[in-house]
């Protein structure tokens, strides 16, 4: 076993994370306060992630992405998650599932977003949908060549930027042994087609500046040219990408939680009181022995799940058990950060409130941390039969 990074991805990690330090860490706190993130800025930070030959590092080279193996673009996504969210998104991923595209759509679509000429986001929740995906009510029905969709989709993080969405659709409905299930299928829909309208979403506490949208589905027509991959096989490509996005969330913790923790240890062995170092108290000295262990527990979770998925190992279980943990790391490693600086890491002063908001939302999307017990709990019982 050799836990020691590679000298290309050290390289890698030091790269990016300098990238988050200069042109991320100096716009947060105006983000923090505007929830906005003007547009140049979002270009110049896409342009210059170009430059450095990171933007789409997630696909291969073939289509002109990086071509990193998933373990390190895990190592990627863990440096991008110390900087804000709404920021760090136009250090260009566009989503795996492009890499369905057909010929046709190659060029429409995965091509200019791997370029970084398109932004795409991907909608699947809905208002009385989210951990229930096929209890989805989005509905297409076929006319002809067309289908003609009414619905309506939640919470699609980064929509408000993209050129097209990638929606995931019922078209059709079929028997279980579990009652009647939606038959899903996924189509690429382009900004300002008739009878489809993105609009601003809520108003959240976590990520600010990292916008959810609302879309609306008004008799919207889409030609079966629109559909990614194959009719009423929107879930199959569905759980493919899950598995990456699931591990981004356990990274982005990871990185998050470092920073975290760095605040809270120079703070430990700089602030006085009773004339020494409140670290030198076991009441403090303890906090950050308990955090440092989560958070280097969590980072092993995180790296070895993409390293199975690089060996073509089963990782379902493995993947759901570093999202889970990660992200209760993240929410408790935060809380202590808190305590340790007393009221004053609760002041806008300093970002450790915001860690401690953003750290909130990563236990619900990308699958809930109760999902996340129900895939691993699955895993252990089926074989034997339960």
């Amino acid at each position: 076993m050799n836990f020691a990074l590679t000298e290309e991805q050290q390289m890698i990690v030091d790269t990016v994370r300098n990238f988050v330090e200069t042109e991320i860490y100096p716009h947060e706190n105006e983000v923090e306060r505007t929830g906005i993130v003007p547009r140049e800025l979002g270009q110049e930070i896409a342009r210059k992630c170009r430059e450095l030959g990171f933007f789409a590092c997630n696909f291969p080279e073939e289509v002109g992405g990086a071509g990193l193996d998933h373990l390190t673009f895990t190592l990627v996504e863990r440096e991008l998650g110390r900087g804000s969210m709404g920021l760090t998104v136009f250090f260009g991923r566009p989503s795996g599932i492009l890499m369905a595209c057909n010929d046709e759509q190659r060029e429409r679509y995965l091509l200019p977003a791997v370029k970084g000429e398109k932004f795409d986001a991907l909608a699947m929740t809905e208002p009385d949908a989210g951990s229930d995906v096929r209890g989805m009510k989005c509905f297409a029905r076929q006319d002809g060549d067309d289908w003609i969709v009414n619905g309506t989709k939640h919470f699609i993080s980064h929509a408000d930027i993209a050129d097209f969405v990638i929606v995931f659709i019922a078209t059709g409905e079929e028997q279980t042994p579990r009652g009647p299930k939606k038959k899903i299928t996924c189509f690429l829909v382009d900004r300002g087609t008739p009878g489809f309208e993105i609009r601003e979403g809520y108003s959240s506490v976590s990520h600010r500046g990292y916008k959810n949208c609302i879309l609306t589905f008004d008799d919207c027509r889409l030609p079966s040219a629109q559909i990614l991959g194959e009719v009423h096989k929107g879930f199959d490509i569905a759980n493919e990408w899950l598995y990456a996005t699931r591990l981004t969330v356990a990274a982005t913790s990871v990185g998050r939680a470092r920073r975290a923790f760095d605040y809270a240890l120079s703070y430990a062995a700089e602030r006085k009181q009773f004339g020494k170092p409140i670290g030198a108290n076991q009441g403090v000295s303890f906090k950050l022995a308990d955090m440092i262990t989560e958070i280097d527990a969590a980072d092993l979770l995180t790296l070895s799940a993409a390293w199975r998925l690089d060996q073509g190992l089963p990782s379902n279980r493995e993947i759901a058990s570093a999202k889970v943990y990660a992200t209760e790391m993240l929410a408790r490693v935060t809380d202590e950060a808190i305590q340790i600086y007393g009221g004053m890491g609760l002041m806008d002063d300093l970002p450790l409130a915001r860690f401690w908001r953003d750290a909130r939302v990563e236990r619900i999307w990308d699958g809930t941390s109760e999902i996340q017990r129900h895939i691993i709990s699955r895993d252990l019982l089926r074989p034997l039969g339960a």
